[in-house]
């Protein structure tokens, strides 16, 4: 808007120019008119020059991108907030050439050769999956409690513990005691054996009910060291052997602590008959 003013203006002046240089010098009091109006001319220029200046100055061209320093930091742009996958594809589009794929049989490996943008190439081993394998596999961490805990605990608590410390399937999904089951028969994992067949181990819940006592008693007795307990990590259920019941110190623990009932034959009974 402002530079269409600034263009009418400059022609105004430009108009009013040449009708004061037309003007007979002799005719005085016109040519004095033309030269006032010619002026107010230049002045309307000054000012709509004035105000273009002053907009420009606040309202400043935004700089063209400089992507110069791209190459040198790939890593950085790559990571950089807001950059999305969609954005990562169309880098990687920008830069790749094309990708070259081979085997290496005797390595089990997929050889992907990069030509870059430039001529310059790189090399990328991929293992190559075995005959039926997929990509969704169970992570080695939540097998290994699972081949620890199996002779131990049923299914069932075998799942709730790899839920309780976040694991999840290869899919992406919580434990049941199904997909124990399911997993424990692919991988070869020999099943739970109860405490009843063998009494070789015991839960914090039976050792309480061999005892009489409450999980607090138990797990006191863990604390102070009375009573060995294992766990396959942290957050993983206690197991307890069953023959660690008998220690001594925990009997005399649980004689202290036992309420004793005194008979006195002396004594009447509070209902007795009147």
């Amino acid at each position: 808007m402002i530079e269409m003013d600034l263009q009418q203006a400059r022609y105004e002046a430009s108009l009013a120019e040449r009708r004061y240089a037309a003007c007979d010098p002799e005719n005085r009091l016109i040519a004095a008119q033309l030269e006032r109006s010619w002026e107010a001319t230049l002045r309307r220029v000054e000012t709509c020059e004035a105000q273009l200046s002053e907009v420009q100055r606040v309202e400043p061209v935004d700089a063209v991108p400089d992507f110069t320093g791209l190459a040198q930091d790939l890593e950085a742009s790559w990571n950089a907030p807001g950059v999305d996958m969609r954005c990562r594809q169309q880098l990687l589009r920008a830069l790749i050439k094309d990708i070259v794929a081979d085997v290496d049989d005797d390595a089990r490996d997929v050889i992907l050769t990069i030509h870059w943008h430039g001529g310059q190439h790189s090399q990328v081993r991929v293992r190559k999956p075995k005959s039926g394998e997929h990509g969704q596999r169970t992570p080695e961490e939540a097998l290994a409690i699972m081949r620890s805990m199996a002779t131990r605990w049923s299914d069932a608590e075998i799942a709730a513990t790899l839920n309780r410390m976040g694991m999840q399937t290869g899919q992406g999904k919580t434990w049941t005691a199904r997909r124990v089951q399911s997993l424990r028969t692919v991988h070869k994992i020999s099943g739970y054996r109860s405490s009843d067949k063998n009494g070789e181990w015991l839960t914090m819940s039976d050792a309480a009910a061999k005892l009489g006592v409450s999980h607090v008693k138990i797990r006191r007795f863990i604390r102070d060291g009375l009573l060995p307990a294992e766990q396959v990590m942290r957050g993983a259920p206690y197991q307890i052997r069953a023959s660690d019941l008998e220690d001594e110190r925990i009997k005399a623990d649980l004689a202290r602590n036992t309420p004793r009932r005194i008979h006195d034959d002396n004594q009447e009974s509070l209902f007795s008959a009147i």
